[in-house]
């Protein structure tokens, strides 16, 4: 029981840090990691691991080795902000891969990219063709970015000249079956047109609603637990 006791509290010891450190390290940490941010990634959990199950060592002991590798990530990040060359050295520079239309052999064996690779991504990009594309970059990621012809790009709403209406972001007022008041203050709506809005659909109780949104138009998208029931539709006010 003792055994199970001190796993226990090694676990959410472990848990709390990792939590903490990543709430420190900010987005980047989970959006796109840098190759010093994988390797420390990689680390927290083997060393937050041997914390949680390792009764052979004092707890203190792991705690300052999973700090000691998250305040040396920060301070990479850091000296990154500050230095464009420490930056550029730790991080690489983008590079060119495909120019007018022309595979840069070169470029590719410098970021360990494959023909196969290259296609791969381009696909994603549903490009099909690489005489379509005016230059493809592999960014410090790994991810490719990739430039089409000026005469193959999807042609934007401006570019056909047409009016449009302003579009807004739909908020949460209703998640599984419960009222969010807060996020219905911030739209400017009360419970009364809420349920009007509801009945409409003929939805009679709340519960039955897994999720709604309004944007500051006023317009509501209702998805219910039974599609039966009229879900998955957007009225506006």
């Amino acid at each position: 029981m003792k055994v199970i006791c001190e796993i226990g509290i090694q676990t959410l010891l472990a848990f709390f840090s990792i939590w903490f450190i990543t709430r420190i390290l900010g987005r980047k940490q989970i959006a796109q990691l840098t190759v010093y941010e994988y390797i420390n990634g990689i680390t927290f959990g083997s060393i937050a691991a041997t914390l949680a199950t390792d009764l052979n060592q004092r707890t203190w002991h792991h705690l300052i080795g999973l700090f000691l590798f998250g305040i040396l990530t920060w301070g990479m990040s850091y000296i990154s902000l500050k230095n464009d060359g420490i930056n550029q050295l730790l991080q690489g520079e983008p590079v060119i891969v495909i120019e007018d239309g022309k595979i840069l052999e070169k470029n590719l064996k410098r970021c360990l990219y494959s023909i196969n690779d290259l296609l791969e991504q381009l696909r994603l990009e549903k490009i099909f063709d690489i005489k379509e594309v005016k230059y493809a970059i592999v960014e410090t990621n790994g991810a490719l970015s990739v430039m089409k012809y000026e005469h193959l790009e999807v042609p934007t709403v401006q570019d056909l000249g047409l009016v449009t209406s302003p579009k807004a972001p739909f908020c949460s007022i209703i998640l599984d079956g419960k009222i969010i008041k807060d996020n219905m203050r911030l739209m400017k709506i009360d419970e009364d047109w809420l349920f009007m809005q509801l009945k409409a659909k003929g939805i009679q109780d709340i519960k039955e609603v897994m999720y709604a949104a309004v944007n500051q138009q006023k317009e509501i998208y209702i998805d219910v637990y039974k599609d039966h029931a009229g879900g998955g539709e957007k009225t506006p006010l």
